[in-house]
């Protein structure tokens, strides 16, 4: 982008530390006790905003992008252009502009090039922590797509002059066609995340690469890759930092034909009650003590007092308090990103009805169903204005970020699964004995146990039962784990109770099938979708 200031105007590529001092120095970020920088953003920007982040539907776009999914927002090229044109605008009026040239995907066969400009050197920062390095760029596939991004997020548009075209006076846009973005109105760091993901989201099918909502790590013993598939606050993070096998990443993938790549430097993960021993490794990364210009973790709307210490479990901020933190501050990751083809893939649901059992194994066909349906309870915080646990369902575990035709994602996971004899499970984190309200979040020492049993093949000998309501093999037993836990029925207090919940949970996937799937999937799949 060309922008009409001078050249010092604009610092490019700045030394970190140097970035991190100009953060404080502009009062973008506070210096915590421990070292790590703090900020807070206003009450409209403390999670996504689904309803202002757009896509441009154009002659190149309307074939390619599925515009019925109430994820994917469509706006003209013309409005795009004049939001566009009106960021650059507002740039050229600020004082100081920064610059970052990273890339998205640790495999430089699939790297994407990405250009931030913002006024903000927090926002430049966080491109630091999450976004790679580059170095033999010319080599990727997506060589010729180099992304170009502005990020305004102190700043509105006119609302009087968008009125008829937008939803209100913030945008999160992309111009797919012509490799460009716009932030502006939101400061939550996560809007600059997830449009990106969309973006790799989009791109990487045509290169015949799969894109996963997921984590992944691997096995030090024989170097197993495993996924993890989940919305935000299902675990994704939680349970893949974990000291007996090595983090490729936490949340944003491609499944290509050489294996496994994170898109990712570093991780955004969720503080809220954040255990600092059942959750070491996220809570160090962030917590370690540094000098503030070589720390950089970044600390987004947690509490903190004026000595400079946390209370990560006082949630009137925001439940949906995050960390900025790049990979390398964790003790056990794998340093390329890149793994091989997964043995395992993990599908998190936090199931806020108490009435899914905490562990199933999925055939194919009930995989395919599965991460069709992507089912799980939306959690508080992750979105504006969310603020009690609803049931959803987000196909792929992450239909904001998959803009495309649902076959082509469909189609893409099936293949892979099969010519790769991958495992699926499904692993439930929400409640137990009750709904939300009533029953109890499901221990996260009891959720690693019943992980660990997975990626072992110890739950694989435990024998399994059918489930005719939810259409489920679920294990009849695991070690260190009480076997009622496995039949929910057993642990509500009053059984009719619980039929009533599950026959209501059963009804809405049939009723959600019906509406998005009916006739477009294979009967064999239909078969294993509960209520069906």
């Amino acid at each position: 982008m060309e922008m009409s200031v001078h050249d010092n105007a604009i610092l490019k590529d700045m030394d970190r530390s140097e970035l991190i001092r100009y953060c404080v120095i502009n009062r973008n970020a506070f210096v915590s006790r421990n070292g790590a920088l703090v900020s807070w953003t206003r009450s409209g920007s403390t999670g996504r905003s689904p309803r202002d982040t757009y896509l441009v539907k154009d002659a190149t776009t309307k074939n390619q992008i599925d515009w019925k999914s109430p994820s994917n927002n469509p706006i003209t090229p013309n409005t795009f252009e004049m939001i566009w044109q009106d960021a650059k605008i507002c740039l050229q009026q600020k004082e100081m502009l920064y610059e970052s040239n990273r890339v998205i995907g640790a495999d430089p066969c699939y790297a994407l090039p990405v250009k931030t400009i913002s006024d903000n050197p927090l926002t430049i920062l966080f491109t630091y922590n999450m976004f790679r390095e580059g170095s033999d760029i010319k080599s990727s596939l997506l060589h010729g797509k180099a992304f170009e991004l502005l990020v305004l997020p102190n700043d509105k548009l006119s609302f009087s002059k968008y009125s008829k075209h937008i939803n209100s006076d913030m945008a999160i846009a992309a111009d797919l066609s012509h490799n460009r973005g716009v932030v502006i109105g939101s400061a939550y760091m996560g809007s600059v995340k997830k449009l990106m993901f969309t973006v790799m989201n989009y791109f990487l099918p045509v290169v015949n690469v799969l894109p996963l909502h997921c984590s992944a790590n691997e096995s030090k013993n024989n170097g197993d890759t495993a996924l993890f598939l989940g919305l935000s606050g299902t675990g994704k993070t939680t349970l893949s930092a974990t000291k007996d096998r090595a983090l490729l990443g936490d949340d944003e993938h491609g499944w290509s034909e050489n294996g496994i790549f994170n898109f990712e430097n570093g991780c955004y993960a969720k503080m809220v009650s954040i255990n600092p021993v059942k959750e070491a490794e996220i809570y160090n990364a962030v917590m370690h003590k540094e000098t503030y210009t070589k720390h950089g973790a970044i600390v987004e709307n947690a509490m903190m007092y004026p000595d400079g210490v946390f209370d990560f479990c006082d949630e009137r901020l925001t439940p949906n308090s995050r960390a900025s933190y790049p990979l390398k501050y964790l003790t056990n990751i794998k340093s390329s990103s890149c793994g091989g083809h997964p043995k395992i893939i993990i599908f998190l649901t936090a199931d806020a009805n108490g009435v899914l059992p905490p562990a199933a194994r999925l055939s194919v066909e009930q995989a395919k169903l599965w991460y069709l349906m992507g089912y799980t309870s939306k959690l508080a915080g992750t979105e504006t204005g969310i603020i009690e646990p609803k049931s959803v369902f987000s196909r792929f575990f992450g239909e904001p970020f998959m803009p495309c035709n649902p076959d082509i994602y469909a189609n893409m996971f099936g293949d892979h699964i099969e010519r790769y004899k991958t495992e699926v499970f499904l692993i439930n984190t929400g409640w137990t004995g009750g709904p939300y309200g009533h029953g109890k979040r499901f221990d996260i020492g009891l959720t690693r146990r019943i992980v660990d049993a997975a990626l072992s093949g110890e739950l694989l000998k435990s024998g399994f039962r059918y489930d005719e309501r939810f259409h489920l093999n679920i294990p009849c037993s695991c070690e260190g784990v009480s076997p009622e836990i496995f039949d929910p029925a057993r642990t509500w207090p009053d059984e009719k109770q619980y039929n009533q919940r599950a026959d209501q949970l059963a009804t809405e996937f049939a009723e959600h099938f019906i509406i998005h799937f009916q006739g477009k999937v294979d009967e064999a799949i239909k078969a294993y979708c509960p209520g069906m």
